[in-house]
């Protein structure tokens, strides 16, 4: 990730039917209809040998079910419907599964068809083009030999860690089944958060350190994506967790139990990634109290300023409201003092004078311009930063 996530927005997004839409209707979501083709990749494996290649259609992978084989069938786009009926009707993959497939931004959970398990997860990465935290909807579906993975979009995943062990000759991955290979894409997907929240938490000291010395509003926003963003990846993570433990429990066999115990590792990753989130969330509500507290002091210390000002001028202002009144020196004994005195003007701007300092020299003993003396426009930091060095 080329800049901190707190500086980029949080896309959140949801695709819902129309009401009144039948089930099982397939619709192309709005940000896929000028998406390029479909891309398929096929992987086929064992303990001995591999095979991966491009394919331009869907039949060209059908033979994959029968090979013997574990085959794990990537497709990225959304935009080919009769391509996804095709699939469907061969790997015998229920219409209401293939509807949830297309109605993206689905909660991450599991469910048991006959002869497959279909699994809905959230990928989250930061898109660089974009400039903003996106979130990816991946549907599973995993059979006796083949796993079947799709993708919303062809730019980016977080899977190529998978594909490399596989590609590489990693014995632990190839001498498993498919149900392995569903752990490791969910896996990846779940690993993929730590990276994320590691940067959360650099953003997090950064924004402290700067609250407590200098707030801004660049400050807040920032720390307002921030929010944001950890709202997104709690989404996704939360129920994971409920997907993770569902697939712990698994009755129908295709999760056998050496399977599960790796499922068990990454359930307790994801406990760690709810954690991190839960610190991080209170971790950004106190920096926002930091903040309103920094706006409160600063604006007291400008009222301080303010008022001193203000103390200073109240007595000048009525000597000098006063001597502006009309008098006739003639006219008795009461009348204004001084007023044909050749002194008179430098006496009463000696007077105001030494009331102004006299009010000056008790404000500072008394401690009160303290904060004023370096101006009013750079308010004082919240902590002693000759303390925090040592």
């Amino acid at each position: 990730m080329s800049a901190r996530t707190a500086r980029h927005l949080t896309r959140f997004r949801t695709f819902f039917p129309l009401p009144g839409t039948p089930p099982a209707q397939l619709t192309v979501p709005e940000e896929s209809k000028d998406a390029p083709p479909p891309c398929i990749e096929v992987i086929e494996y064992d303990a001995k040998e591999e095979r991966a290649a491009k394919l331009k259609k869907i039949e060209d992978a059908f033979g994959c079910r029968d090979s013997g084989k574990v085959a794990w069938i990537n497709i990225e786009g959304l935009n080919d419907v009769p391509m996804f009926k095709r699939m469907a009707e061969h790997f015998h993959i229920h219409p209401l599964a293939l509807e949830d497939v297309f109605h993206t931004g689905q909660r991450p959970k599991v469910e048991d068809y006959a002869g497959h398990l279909f699994i809905v997860t959230q990928m989250v990465y930061f898109d660089e083009k974009r400039g903003e935290l996106h979130a990816e909807q991946v549907s599973i579906f995993l059979g006796k030999t083949t796993v079947i993975s799709i993708q919303e979009e062809a730019t980016t995943d977080v899977f190529d860690p998978v594909r490399q062990r596989i590609l590489g000759g990693n014995q632990q991955i190839r001498a498993q089944g498919p149900d392995y290979l569903a752990y490791a894409l969910l896996d990846a997907v779940t690993d993929h958060l730590f990276p994320l929240l590691e940067e959360v938490g650099e953003d997090l000291e950064d924004i402290e350190d700067r609250l407590l010395t200098h707030p801004t509003k660049e400050c807040l926003n920032h720390l307002h994506q921030i929010k944001r963003m950890l709202l997104l990846v709690r989404r996704s993570a939360w129920p994971q967790r409920e997907l993770i433990s569902a697939l712990m429990r698994d009755e129908s066999g295709i999760i056998t139990p050496q399977t599960k115990v790796y499922l068990r590792d990454c359930y307790d990753h994801l406990v760690q990634v709810m954690d991190i989130i839960e610190n991080y969330r209170e971790m950004a509500a106190s920096l926002m109290e930091i903040y309103l507290s920094a706006i409160s002091i600063r604006t007291n210390e400008i009222m301080r300023v303010l008022t001193v000002i203000s103390s200073i001028f109240i007595p000048l202002t009525f000597i000098a409201g006063v001597y502006g009144m009309n008098f006739d020196k003639d006219a008795g004994p009461w009348s204004m003092p001084e007023l044909k005195s050749p002194w008179g003007y430098a006496i009463c701007w000696a007077v105001m004078i030494g009331i102004a300092g006299g009010q000056l020299f008790y404000f500072w003993r008394r401690g009160w311009l303290k904060s004023a003396e370096g101006g009013a426009a750079e308010p004082a930091p919240l902590v002693d930063e000759k303390a925090t060095k040592k």
